[in-house]
């Protein structure tokens, strides 16, 4: 019989300059941390809502009052983030499945995964990379040394799955959030979460900006 896994969110404090910045411009880098917030706010909620054996904020920062209680909060580790995803799993014992801050629109369903001996699961994104990773046996060493943020990320990392003799389970292709477009199909897909309704009123805030210059400028 097979225990929910570790359910482990790496992230980070959304402050402005440090998050976000592909979304600036359009957004200014305090609207862009905004939507990170929101963004992570949505993830923390849909692990809390998730079976778990533990749950884990491996955090870049400090925690504010975003985070939901029933979490551990840890460090991320120095270096690349193929050795601080590494160092998360290695924090592990048992089944973990890890997942980032850029897929707002992720719900406890498809979080809900049971990992049997020599099984992974594997959630590619639209942009080539991944947004979620799982193991029975966490193995460092099968993330160390992917690169990172490249078109064939997440190609590499499924590739080293299955030569490693794991058998993999693909969950459903999920949209990051990068640019100001993805910001747009993203709450469309999950429009009743806290990322889309944030958007919206820095759509709103726009818009009146633009409607207060063009008076001030007749």
């Amino acid at each position: 019989m097979t225990s929910p896994p570790t359910l482990l969110v790496i992230a980070k404090e959304p402050l402005p300059g440090r998050v976000k910045t592909r979304l600036t411009p359009p957004f200014t880098p305090a609207q862009a941390a905004r939507l990170a917030r929101a963004a992570l706010v949505d993830t923390l909620r849909a692990v809390a809502a998730t079976p778990a054996r533990r749950r884990v904020l491996v955090l870049d920062g400090q925690p504010g009052p975003w985070l939901p209680p029933g979490f551990d909060v840890v460090p991320q580790c120095a270096g690349g983030l193929d050795a601080r995803l590494a160092a998360a799993f290695a924090a592990c014992v048992g089944p973990a499945l890890l997942i980032g801050m850029d897929t707002p629109q992720v719900t406890p369903k498809l979080l809900t995964v049971e990992l049997a001996d020599d099984e992974a699961v594997f959630g590619p994104a639209e942009d080539g990379g991944f947004w979620a990773l799982g193991m029975a046996e966490p193995d460092p060493a099968l993330v160390r040394g992917v690169p990172m943020s490249a078109p064939d990320t997440g190609a590499v990392q499924r590739d080293r799955l299955v030569e490693a003799g794991l058998r993999v389970r693909d969950l459903p292709v999920l949209r990051d959030v990068d640019t100001a477009a993805d910001a747009t199909a993203v709450a469309a897909s999950a429009p009743h979460g806290r990322f889309a309704a944030e958007l919206s009123r820095l759509h709103t805030d726009q818009a009146r900006a633009a409607r207060r210059g063009a008076v001030s400028g007749r």
